[in-house]
């Protein structure tokens, strides 16, 4: 026990990396931005798995040595359950009145029809009784259930163990972000996802062969409070088939309340904006035109940083980076002067997207990967205006600015919506959630019944009276000296009653 104590301390701490750092299979997207904001750390993280805690050789080992563990220490206490469950009361101590809870009375009644009356007693209110003719006690115990309660509660823990283990076995989950509209739907296979983390023996043929679209995404802003400008109660409205040629069904995905097919779920994880923008190299020719994913910088206010890469402009390739504000708003100091800029509120009020221009090899012709939320300006040159300020650009929703030296010009045609949707499949949630109610079970079970011992002992007196002492044993640390007392006067009480 001790050994598998330490185990699941060493496993909590073992989990504390994965709540530290982004994870891989859950955004991909935060992990990305990490690399890039560290790039000294980042491959001694990746070597360390520290993006990928939960799957790493070093978490797995703690968690099967746990395992073994767990069942290394259940096993021989069942035998010991077993052998207790078929053991009978012990015999009454010599001495009843030196029990904490005891008493006596004397009746005129025979000892054989007193005790005979007290194991009914007992046994009535669910004690286990040993009691034969010509003995002069009664044994009583109650309470084994407490023992049982702590071992379905460590069995329960190996139920969630091997659960989780069956999800990160055989399921997956992964992230796509999506615009609204039909033209931007989504087909659950491989080649549509974002970012993909399939469990090791994960089979693609248990993919359900599911669609949908979001058709509407609606959002309540807070009006004021503190929390004035954020969003609440955000719901995206989907059509979805469950197979291709399908009826088209509507469901409305909220935080919280998935849309669930088969054994697939498909969760609303965020949402943000995304500015749709025209990027016209010199030739006036148009080298980049769509909706862009900006990623908010403030959950409060849905402030964004975002770019955009023309890798097709002419005669150079043309890079944008900057950030989004969905209710511009220059701050104030305390004297009264314009400070930084920002956005007073999350809805799109008053829309304006600020970008600098970037020149040259934005970090496309290398042949390798590229975050698409990151512009690699190593090879860069940034567009300077007259004076050697950076130039940039100030655009709300259909403002064009032509770019300097004939490099073409930028347009901001408006604004749509996107929806950050995971979709997972864990086959063993259920095995899961069933070893969490069982180990919630067992452990009101270990902590509320307490385990008692009762002996009523009847005698005759020199004088021709029957002594009858009763005594109470109390097996569980912490119980309620006041709780004992009374069911032992209430025993005693009942062997009186049915007397008379």
């Amino acid at each position: 026990m001790r050994t598998a104590l330490v185990l699941l301390l060493l496993l909590a701490l073992a989990a504390i990396p994965g709540s530290v750092f982004p994870q891989e299979d859950i955004d991909s997207l935060a992990v990305s931005q990490w690399r890039d904001n560290h790039p000294r750390l980042a491959p001694i993280w990746d070597r360390l798995d520290l993006f990928a805690v939960y799957g790493s050789p070093w978490f797995g080992a703690i968690y099967i040595l746990l395992m073994i563990s767990l069942v290394g220490c259940i096993i021989p206490r069942l035998f010991v359950y077993a052998r207790a469950l078929r053991a009978k009361p012990p015999r009454a101590p010599r001495h009843l009145s030196r029990l904490p809870e005891s008493t006596s009375y004397t009746t005129d009644e025979d000892p054989d029809v007193v005790l005979a009356r007290a194991a009914s007693v007992v046994r009535d209110r669910r004690f286990r009784v040993e009691w034969t003719e010509g003995s002069d006690a009664v044994a009583a115990e109650r309470g084994h259930l407490r023992e049982a309660g702590n071992l379905v509660f460590h069995l329960a823990v190996i139920v969630v163990l091997v659960g989780v283990a069956i999800g990160s076995l055989f399921g997956y989950k992964g992230g796509v972000i999506m615009f609204n509209g039909e033209d931007y739907g989504f087909s659950n296979n491989l080649t549509q996802y974002d970012d993909f983390a399939p469990g090791s023996l994960f089979d693609p043929a248990v993919m359900e062969p599911f669609s949908f679209s979001i058709t509407d995404f609606d959002v309540e802003w807070i009006p004021d409070g503190p929390r004035a400008g954020m969003a609440r109660k955000f719901v995206a409205h989907l059509d979805y088939e469950t197979e291709p040629g399908a009826e088209t069904e509507e469901y409305d995905l909220r935080v919280n309340h998935p849309l669930s097919i088969g054994g697939t779920d498909v969760f609303l994880i965020g949402h943000g904006y995304a500015p749709v923008i025209t990027v016209r190299d010199g030739e006036g020719n148009i080298a980049q035109s769509g909706p862009t994913v900006f990623l908010p910088t403030n959950a409060q206010t849905f402030e964004s940083f975002g770019v955009v890469k023309a890798a097709d402009a002419q005669p150079e390739q043309i890079g944008l980076e900057g950030s989004f504000y969905p209710t511009f708003s220059m701050g104030t100091d305390a004297d009264g002067n314009l400070t930084m800029p920002g956005s007073a509120w999350g809805d799109a009020l008053d829309p304006l997207v600020s970008l600098q221009v970037y020149t040259g090899d934005v970090g496309l012709d290398d042949g390798t990967s590229a975050s698409v939320y990151v512009l690699d300006k190593t090879k860069a040159t940034q567009l300077l205006k007259d004076d050697g300020q950076p130039f940039r650009m100030d655009l709300r929703p259909g403002d064009t600015v032509t770019l300097p030296d004939g490099l073409g010009s930028v347009t901001f045609e408006g604004l749509e919506r996107w929806n950050k949707i995971q979709i997972s499949r864990s086959p063993g949630k259920f095995i899961a959630l069933g070893g969490v109610v069982a180990a919630l079970l067992g452990l009101l079970a270990s902590l509320f019944i307490r385990p008692r011992r009762l002996w009523v002992r009847a005698r005759r007196q020199d004088d021709g009276s029957t002594l009858v002492e009763v005594a109470r044993l109390d097996r569980s640390s912490g119980g309620d000296p006041e709780t004992g007392r009374d069911e032992l006067a209430d025993i005693v009480a009942a062997l009186r009653k049915d007397k008379s």
